[in-house]
């Protein structure tokens, strides 16, 4: 197997690291989580949930923006800086290139979420002097904000294959809304009663990526078990679906011209 994506991975994830914006955002999340803290002091009995359901709720948001704002820059920011020509130059393929890109970005929001879920622990322990077992299902509730932030990492790359990142940046918050209410799309369709508006609204459900099958932040905040058949099956969806939009952008990518 070559190791380019490697490579354009590893030095991605430098790059990223090395960007001012992301210590930015890392600390106003865990600024986040420390109101959380105070929040939960003055919230008498359930300091313990106003905790967890603040800081997951930041690790959601800061991580979607990191998603959606770099992830639309990856492609336009090597085009722009000229260094994307004489990497192609070499023995590179542009499909390695994208998956260098996409992987080395997901790296960085793999370290970003464990960091501010390690801020989630800290203020737990801060507040309760302990942890208890249910507090094991804050990671379970990270790692689908992870494959949530994955999806919307590779719509925001394949957008960036064929627009600017104004554009792409519009294109990707979009799928994530609509994503967010695929479920309520479909309903939509059902209690119109038009066979033709159900139709269409299935096949829009099916086609967009389903972000509400991650959220279990309200679950893990009450200290609920998370079926382990979810995470399989979230897992594997989420594989599938980022599978098939980086085929679909290197697909375009390589069909493109970039003189």
């Amino acid at each position: 197997m070559s190791s380019v994506p490697v490579v354009v991975a590893v030095n991605t994830f430098r790059e990223s690291v090395r960007d001012r914006v992301l210590y930015n955002l890392i600390f106003f999340a865990l600024v986040m989580i420390a109101a959380a803290v105070i929040v939960g002091k003055i919230s008498i009995g359930v300091e313990h949930e106003v905790i967890i359901n603040l800081g997951l709720t930041a690790i959601s948001l800061f991580g979607l923006v990191m998603a959606i704002f770099i992830g639309v820059g990856l492609v336009h920011k090597e085009m722009e800086k000229r260094t994307l020509y004489s990497l192609l130059a070499k023995p590179v393929r542009r499909w390695q290139f994208l998956t260098g890109k996409y992987f080395g970005l997901l790296l960085t929001l793999t370290v970003n979420t464990a960091v501010m879920c390690a801020g989630i622990f800290a203020a737990l322990l801060y507040v309760n002097h302990k942890l208890v077992a249910t507090d094991a299902y804050i990671l379970v509730a990270a790692y689908f904000i992870l494959l949530q932030l994955a999806l919307t990492t590779a719509i925001a790359l394949f957008f960036s294959c064929f627009s600017t990142p104004m554009l792409s940046t519009i294109f990707t918050l979009g799928f994530y809304v609509a994503g967010t209410f695929a479920s309520d799309i479909r309903g939509v369709g059902a209690i119109t009663g038009s066979l033709t508006l159900k139709i269409v609204t299935s096949m829009i459900y099916y086609l967009l990526p389903n972000f509400s099958n991650f959220n279990v932040i309200a679950v893990t905040a009450h200290g609920y078990a998370i079926p382990k058949a979810l995470i399989a099956l979230n897992t594997a969806y989420a594989a599938i679906y980022i599978g098939a939009v980086l085929l679909a952008a290197s697909a375009i990518f390589s069909n493109r011209n970039l003189k």
